[in-house]
């Protein structure tokens, strides 16, 4: 590669539980010092916010929030940020999505996304033309083209669709296949009934995609599809439990198949 010539960056940082992939392309020679950086601050980002919120962290805010041994006033702003986006989430899903399991705050099923979606933010701010930070493979963009592949829960290593993602955009994705049934029906307490293989929402973020998958996971297949064809902003596709697929109508738009 010639001098002056953009160049690609990736940094690869464990955290949270599961591996953050941070990709950077479009950095001219003059710019890397601070795209490293950049790098380098959105790596120590993802461990702050690990020792903020982890249920498994003894010290953790969280866990002493759960305790009783910190007030929420207390508590970092970030904390208060996400329990309020939590909310939001609660109240467009129609109580679908929540921030409490078995009476605890738990609002690990946006705290990621979020994470991951201010991670892009620190690398777009320090000079970054092209960003794509992967976070266990849910997915924020900036720039781009990118190409971001939805697996397919019932035959790994397979592809059920690709994304063509291109600017700001988001790609979550909800699911048994990996963990089993972690998502419940938050009226029942028990899994739903129609469960889906896995749902992927697109969006313009990543908070709002994680929780909105997240929600769609635990509505079941009839009331996901139904609540994100009407969801403004946001795309969807989905594999059922016996292999069908199905995507909402604005899902075409992101469909590499169909971008060619």
């Amino acid at each position: 590669m010639r001098d002056g010539e953009p160049r690609r960056m990736l940094h690869v940082e464990e955290a949270m539980g599961t591996v953050f992939s941070l990709d950077v392309r479009e950095v001219p020679d003059a710019g890397r010092p601070r795209v490293r950086a950049a790098l380098d601050g959105a790596a120590a980002w993802l461990h702050r916010v690990d020792e903020v919120f982890s249920p498994w962290r003894a010290d953790s805010q969280l866990s002493r929030l759960r305790r009783g041994e910190l007030e929420l006033s207390r508590c970092d702003a970030d904390v208060r940020d996400v329990l309020r986006l939590c909310d939001e989430a609660e109240r467009t899903s129609g109580g679908w999505f929540s921030a409490r399991y078995a009476g605890e705050v738990d609002p690990t099923g946006l705290v990621k996304g979020w994470a991951v979606e201010r991670a892009a933010r620190m690398l777009v701010s320090a000079g970054a033309g092209s960003v794509c930070v992967n976070g266990g493979g849910d997915v924020q963009t900036h720039g781009g083209p990118w190409r971001v592949g939805i697996a397919n829960p019932l035959r790994p290593g397979e592809l059920a669709a690709v994304v063509e993602a291109r600017g700001e955009l988001a790609v979550a994705t909800s699911g048994p296949a990996e963990r089993g049934c972690h998502i419940l029906d938050p009226y029942t307490g028990a899994p739903p009934a129609d469960q889906l293989a896995s749902v992927t929402v697109v969006c313009r973020g990543l908070a709002d995609a994680d929780a909105w998958a997240t929600a769609a996971c635990a509505m079941g297949a009839e009331r996901a599809r139904r609540w994100l064809q009407r969801l403004p902003d946001a795309a969807a596709f989905a594999v059922t439990a016996d292999g069908t697929t199905w995507r909402t109508s604005g899902f075409t738009r992101y469909d590499a198949a169909m971008c060619v």
